[in-house]
């Protein structure tokens, strides 16, 4: 098993400067842009929010009608759902703490649309709290790498992660992590002979020939 370190030296050397690639001006322009990218890339998502919220800020947006936020994001999954929590959102955010996002993960995740994932990534990006949120590529790489058990749960595999890794790389090693399994060990036809991490791989086998 190599070491932590060693797989954070690594990272760096890959990923040097990895960090959000969400779009976002205003601290709930996040939130809203990590509700939406739920099974999206961040690339479409931006393509929406560019113009959502360049025509509604929050407080427009906690008035108009879920059709109206349909029409900017009908493009991406889910969208009928996504729209409405956006509105819903939206609302709360203005009812509670006059538009803004609070430090607060409890009252995050309790928003419709959030989940400790979402909440994760609002936290460590806004406000620097030290946390590993667990996406799709985070999971698989986590797997592969052998970091986690093939059936980890997501919640599970945060806590290994958080465990094996300093506290205080986690937010950094959250996105190296998102672009390792976005730009070189993806899903479908991961570049393997490019990889650093070959030696500890479980999946290696199935695509180097």
């Amino acid at each position: 098993m190599m070491k932590s370190n060693e797989i954070i030296e690594k990272l760096d050397i890959l990923f040097p400067d990895a960090k959000c690639e969400l779009k976002y001006n205003r601290d709930y322009e996040l939130l809203i842009a990590v509700v939406l990218s739920a099974q999206c890339t961040d690339k479409r998502v931006n393509l929406v929010t560019e113009k959502l919220f360049k025509k509604y800020n929050i407080f427009e947006l906690a008035k108009i009608d879920t059709e109206e936020i349909s029409k900017y994001i009908y493009t991406l999954g889910s969208y009928t759902k996504k729209s409405e929590y956006i509105k819903y959102i939206a609302q709360d955010l203005v009812k509670n703490y006059n538009g803004q996002v609070p430090n607060d993960r409890k009252y995050l995740e309790s928003l419709k649309g959030v989940g400790r994932k979402t909440a994760n990534v609002v936290l460590g990006e806004l406000f620097n709290v030290p946390t590993i949120a667990v996406d799709t590529h985070v999971e698989r790489v986590s797997k592969r790498l052998g970091l986690a058990r093939k059936n980890d749960s997501v919640l599970q595999v945060e806590k290994k992660l958080m465990k094996k890794f300093p506290k205080d790389k986690w937010n950094k090693l959250h996105h190296q992590l998102i672009f390792f399994g976005r730009y070189l060990c993806k899903s479908q036809k991961p570049d393997c002979k490019s990889c650093p991490f070959i030696n500890i791989c479980k999946y290696k086998n199935k695509n180097i020939n």
